[in-house]
């Protein structure tokens, strides 16, 4: 395309941008409340105002519908308002509407930001500028672009958002200078946060962390401290902890579904599963247009099976596709972050000829599924067993990506084996073996695995145990406790 309409096109761009970020930020005009991936970037963005020139170069990778564009423009609003910077030094840009609209390179607008709107080149640049990516994965070069940017001008700061697949897009060159700031579903610590104003006390959620991951008595007894100060704070909410867990646990965890009904929040989730294998997915891969329907029929296969193993032989005869292209679509589902997968524990040859198992990132979206397919029972205790399996999955998942504590998570492959079993990098440490429990308080699988993995202590988390507890060389930590854990 011209330069003249590219020019005229950043223009609009930065014209759009003060509305765009009233519309994205507020609803009604109550302002939506920062979660804790904002305060991140804020910080960074602070360092750069001061002169420190290292970490402006960001991603913020994540699944669709969890909030990234709402942090932007909550970025947006920061430096204007709070920080005195000229909007014509603040760059928003959705990738998707330039490339489809207009043909166009990320790399482009970049340079007709600079070169039209601020007469100089990156090179010559004597004022911070500030350029906020949405939807970044649909130019396949914006890595590069990213890295040029940074290397030429130290007075860019740089945020792109888009799908987890960010993360293996980038180029090795510029995986070195780029800071990564994944965004998540909310935990329910952020949901009490941003829905009841109900604050954690400081150190809960390391000090959870902590027990899972060294088990000793000083670990047990802070979090139980932690614990107790964590229930006095409980004591505000209008209604049992455990009512409110289970409300975030079937539907609240995306944060458009603070206060909307139930009903209207399982809609705009699978209106969100759509988009995911319509945009996210063929943005990634160029399926043809029959993959479509296998794609969906895999994601509600996944919904609808109890957790278990996966193969991609048994996927290939439920969907009449060959298990070559069941394992491409499943590893670009994973890219989405709308799943993720949990290998078996042991060799390679057992990873291979294994089933894996496959969780959804958020249980909303496995509820949300279900409640359109009709197969949808609040009230059965199997149900809220298999998302509270989920959702626990997915919170070690999201420790293992920000920390890497713990390393790996593996299912237990011996018959009745334990739900997952933690890595750690610790040697001395070992495996520790996890079980989830609804509705019963036994022991006989977690000391089984305790013995069979050589493990030091072993932990049940359990929707029986009131309290956290230690009996011989097994912990008990309560589901709700448990989800009080913050990732990063």
């Amino acid at each position: 395309m011209n330069s003249e309409d590219l020019s005229n096109y950043v223009f609009a761009k930065l014209a759009e941008a003060q509305k765009l970020s009233r519309d994205n930020t507020r609803a009604e005009d109550v302002p939506f409340e920062h979660r804790k991936t904002y305060f991140q970037i804020e910080k960074h963005v602070n360092e750069f105002l001061n002169g420190y020139i290292e970490n402006r170069f960001l991603i913020m990778p994540g699944l669709r519908g969890i909030g990234k564009t709402t942090i932007l423009f909550q970025i947006y609003e920061y430096l204007t308002k709070e920080k005195g910077v000229d909007a014509d030094r603040i760059l928003y840009i959705s990738v998707d509407e330039l490339s489809t609209y207009l043909g166009a390179k990320l790399s482009e607008a970049v340079d007709a930001f600079v070169s039209e709107i601020h007469e100089t080149s990156l090179v010559h640049l004597e004022k911070e500028l500030f350029i906020l990516v949405d939807e970044s994965h649909y130019d396949k070069e914006w890595s590069k672009t990213g890295k040029i940017v940074y290397d030429q001008s130290k007075k860019i700061f740089l945020i792109f958002t888009g799908s987890s697949a960010l993360s293996f897009e980038m180029n090795v060159d510029a995986a070195r200078r780029i800071k990564k700031e994944p965004v998540f579903p909310m935990n329910f610590l952020e949901y009490n946060i941003l829905k009841n104003k109900i604050f954690p006390p400081d150190d809960l959620s390391s000090s959870l962390i902590d027990l899972i991951f060294k088990g000793d008595e000083s670990s047990v007894k802070y979090a139980s401290r932690k614990e107790n100060e964590m229930k006095k704070n409980l004591l505000n909410l209008s209604k049992p902890v455990e009512k409110e867990w289970e409300d975030y646990l079937f539907c609240r965890d995306f944060p458009f579904g603070l206060n909307m009904d139930r009903t209207e929040v399982y809609e705009r989730v699978f209106t969100l599963i759509n988009r995911v294998i319509e945009k996210d997915v063929f943005s990634l891969k160029s399926f043809n247009t029959e993959s479509r329907t296998t794609i969906s029929r895999i994601i509600t296969f996944l919904a609808l099976q109890d957790p278990g193993g996966t193969s991609d032989a048994k996927l290939a005869t439920k969907v009449g596709k060959s298990p070559k292209s069941i394992r491409e679509i499943l590893n670009i589902l994973e890219k989405t972050h709308l799943v993720f997968s949990v290998k078996p524990y042991g060799t390679a040859g057992k990873m291979v000829r294994k089933s894996w198992k496959y969780y959804f990132l958020s249980p909303t979206i496995n509820a949300a599924i279900r409640f359109k397919l009709g197969k949808y029972n609040r009230r059965d205790r199997k149900l809220l067993g298999i998302l509270a399996e989920t959702l626990v999955a997915s919170y070690f998942f999201r420790l293992k990506e920000t920390s890497s504590m713990p390393l790996g998570i593996f299912y237990d492959p011996a018959k009745n084996g334990v739900d997952f079993l933690l890595q750690t990098p610790d040697e001395g440490m070992g495996i520790i073996p996890v079980e989830v429990s609804i509705g019963k308080e036994d022991k006989s699988q977690i000391t089984r695995a305790i013995t069979r993995y050589k493990s030091e202590y072993g932990i049940v988390i359990s929707n029986t145990t009131s309290k956290i507890k230690k009996e011989g060389k097994v912990i008990f930590i309560p589901l709700v406790t448990f989800f009080f854990i913050q990732e990063g």
